[in-house]
């Protein structure tokens, strides 16, 4: 690994005599692009297969589905990043200008993409669970214009962050893909910690009313979507605070408060916010996982369909059996 001379966003480095963070690089540039590539293959098996099920074994008309629909295609936007990332941990950046806004533009719009969605499930299972009568989600308008309005959004806002991106080249050993300037840096910082605070201001006033409606009654049955999404989003809060808190941190070094800029102090930032990027940047491989153990109707589909390939492979090496034939034909008919 190059030594770094500069403040950067992804691996953060005040490099002088005083205080030497050259270990803090060496162990984040062997720990996470392993982790990030382990969070990639995961991410995209498990998102990949939310897909599958939802295409072809669900129906788009519903909300929820189309919600759940889009917060994978996010997570996998979202995982596109992450290999990049994981390169520019050990090498630098080696993508060229435009490589550097397009997989910036890309990731945040996942980022803020998946936080809206998320943030949308939430009211819509508040509406359904709250307010019952208003029958919203046969509305079809409403199903599809919330969708469009989040993707604008989640484009524009990354977009503030990819056109204030380039390419820096200290030397030709060191080059960076960074903001082209500390206060855009720490302006998009505070623009991401008031956007996750606000979200989930909204997720916990929606959560709050909907258990006491939910303890109330009889029966929990029909509120199994909202024990999904609530799991959902109790993982994505409990791996994305600790990583605002942390970048709040760390943006008061770079603003110069002398309570973080002692040695020791910066260290044991820098490993903590080496720590919770990871926590905060597996969600996305996560939300597969809570579907299979919360959602029975996704088990039930996952299950036919690992039936399948593993049918298709015993009939490729041994035939397919007399009970598979008829079972066959009589499909015909």
């Amino acid at each position: 690994m190059n030594e770094l001379n500069v403040t950067y966003d992804y691996v953060p480095v005040y490099e002088d005599e005083i205080c030497n963070k050259e270990h803090v690089l060496k162990v984040g540039s062997i720990l996470i692009p392993i982790f990030f590539i382990l969070v990639v293959v995961l991410s995209c098996i498990g998102n990949v297969l939310v897909l599958i099920v939802l295409v072809f074994y669900e129906s788009l008309r519903s909300l929820t589905n189309i919600l759940i629909l889009n917060l994978a295609v996010s997570d996998l936007l979202f995982t596109f990043g992450l290999p990049f990332w994981a390169s520019y941990y050990i090498w630098g950046w080696t993508f060229g200008d435009v490589g550097c806004k397009a997989v910036k533009f890309v990731f945040y719009a996942g980022f803020y993409s998946s936080v809206l969605f998320l943030t949308l499930m939430t009211i819509q299972r508040y509406m359904a669970v709250v307010h019952p009568l208003s029958d919203w989600e046969r509305c079809r308008g409403f199903s599809i214009a919330p969708i469009f309005i989040i993707w604008i959004l989640s484009a524009g806002a990354a977009l503030l962050g990819t056109l204030r991106s380039k390419v820096i080249e200290e030397t030709p050993q060191n080059i960076y893909c960074e903001y082209d300037s500390v206060p855009i840096k720490l302006a998009i910082n505070y623009l991401q910690n008031a956007f996750f605070f606000i979200t989930f201001l909204i997720m916990g006033f929606c959560y709050t009313r909907m258990l006491q409606i939910i303890t109330k009654a009889r029966t929990n049955k029909r509120h199994k979507t909202v024990r999904l999404i609530l799991c959902i989003s109790l993982v994505f809060f409990i791996g994305w605070a600790p990583y605002n808190i942390v970048m709040f941190l760390r943006s008061l070094t770079d603003l110069g408060f002398s309570q973080f800029t002692i040695c020791e102090v910066s260290i044991k930032l820098e490993y903590a916010f080496f720590a919770c990027r990871l926590l905060a940047f597996s969600h996305c491989c996560l939300n597969p996982v809570f579907y299979v153990f919360v959602g029975v109707k996704f088990r039930n589909h996952l299950k036919n369909i690992l039936q399948r390939i593993f049918q298709q492979k015993k009939n490729l090496v041994f035939g397919p059996s007399k009970s598979a034939k008829n079972h066959s034909l009589g499909s015909m008919y």
